[in-house]
């Protein structure tokens, strides 16, 4: 079997990012990769109803599939109209009907985060901290402990300096995940959106209780909180949208 025959026999088996990097191995890939009908079958996996038109799309099917296979890149954002100066934070924590945490936090407190992780954490929460991704962390100072025979729950209001209105972030929302490798014990409610924006919905609100084990067994040491919007939000001018866009009261 020549090569040009084990190619032509293996490239319908491949996904569609596999083929399209086959393309640029060589000129005798290349060709064979960009036969139209391996792009119509991929598209027919993809989209079965668009290969029942009448007549073929304009342009290839190798066409298609490039520019309909993945979501487009996130479009710039306008510079967003909150700042963290403008905003502060209302974080109360309960164990069982007992409050055991309850501060309110300036936004910048927050945009700063952590920036010395404490000693003696685990390295993957120190990596989590540290790494590129974009997190709002609040050190806690003291630090409290919590036992894990216990409901812990919590509830994050957020308020704007200047319009002096409040929004619900998070409603009394119960720590039932508690991931022991990442030290992290982690709660969510649904963020509520002004009604100005009916298309936008099912984002939730994460917080974590960040925690190194503590010398009484089921007991944990509570030394930080973050908050993110990863479903949504993974930069600083993505969230601050994100808090514009709350039903704000």
């Amino acid at each position: 079997m020549s090569c040009e025959e084990v190619l032509k026999a293996v490239f319908p088996l491949l996904e569609g990012t596999d083929l399209a990097s086959c393309m640029v191995v060589s000129k005798q890939w290349r060709e064979i990769a960009q036969d139209d009908y391996l792009w119509k079958c991929l598209c027919a996996k993809r989209w079965p109803s668009i290969c029942k038109r009448p007549s073929p799309p304009t342009v290839t099917y190798y066409k298609v599939f490039r520019t309909f296979h993945k979501r487009q890149q996130r479009r710039t954002l306008l510079p967003p109209r909150l700042s963290f100066n403008d905003l502060e934070f209302y974080i109360d924590i309960w164990t069982e009907e007992r409050l055991i945490f309850s501060e309110v936090v300036p936004g910048s407190v927050l945009q700063n985060g952590i920036k010395i992780p404490p000693p003696g954490i685990c390295d993957m929460l120190r990596y989590h901290l540290e790494g590129p991704e974009y997190n709002m962390t609040l050190p806690v100072e003291p630090r409290f402990t919590v036992p894990l025979s216990q409901t812990v729950s919590v509830s994050v209001l957020v308020g704007r300096k200047d319009s002096n209105k409040i929004a619900c972030i998070i409603n009394k929302s119960i720590f039932d995940y508690i991931d022991r490798t990442a030290y992290r014990a982690l709660a969510f409610d649904y963020l509520d959106f002004s009604p100005v924006y009916p298309f936008v919905s099912g984002i939730r609100a994460w917080i974590s209780l960040l925690f190194m084990d503590h010398r009484s067994e089921g007991v944990i040491d509570v030394f930080g909180i973050e908050m993110d919007f990863c479903d949504a939000a993974n930069s600083e001018e993505e969230v601050l949208w994100l808090f514009d866009m709350l039903d704000w009261k």
